[in-house]
């Protein structure tokens, strides 16, 4: 009899064994989205000042009023509504100023889009106004295909494009529509 009893105990036990470890399933998006919908963002943030440090020097800081973090999505995202002010350094010292008017920031494709007013100033005051600008961080490179003005020394080059790596050693006004050359 006690042998039958150990049989029974053992045959429930691993019954519930079996059954609890078909029932789990990875839930955890399901879990991240408790209390909000896939169309509202995961979190805001407000008066963002964000300084960003490598080896105790600062790299970048980065101003913002607003940001909405939509990366509970398939394809998620950061987004700007109310503009950046982005200030870059090497070695603590200012190499470039970045701002714009809306940005977001797409984390799977590391592409930022800036749009609305967007200004890029390097070190040596080069300055590049555009109406819409990508930066592809993998490649350190900027691009648009949208309307640019660009002053590079005495230089104000308008056109319908740009292209260049981060450091505008090779900066390139693509389809030059017009070029105005100012003398000191």
């Amino acid at each position: 009899m006690q042998k039958q009893h150990t049989y029974n105990t053992i045959h429930i036990v691993i019954a519930i064994a079996v059954t609890m470890f078909f029932s789990c399933k990875d839930n955890f998006k399901d879990i991240q989205n408790i209390g909000g919908s896939e169309h509202q963002p995961l979190g805001v943030a407000e008066n963002i000042n964000l300084k960003y440090t490598d080896s105790g020097k600062v790299e970048a800081v980065l101003i913002s009023p607003k940001m909405y973090d939509y990366s509970n999505r398939a394809f998620g995202y950061n987004e700007f509504t109310d503009g950046v002010n982005l200030e870059l350094f090497e070695d603590n010292i200012k190499k470039g100023t970045v701002i714009s008017d809306y940005a977001i920031v797409y984390n799977k494709t590391n592409i930022i889009d800036l749009r609305g007013h967007v200004k890029v100033i390097t070190d040596v005051n080069d300055t590049l106004f555009a109406e819409q600008l990508y930066y592809d961080n993998a490649k350190e490179w900027l691009f648009t295909n949208k309307p640019v003005t660009f002053r590079t020394g005495q230089d104000l080059i308008h056109g319908n494009g740009f292209d260049s790596n981060a450091e505008f050693t090779n900066a390139e006004v693509l389809e030059i529509t017009g070029l105005l050359t100012v003398e000191e």
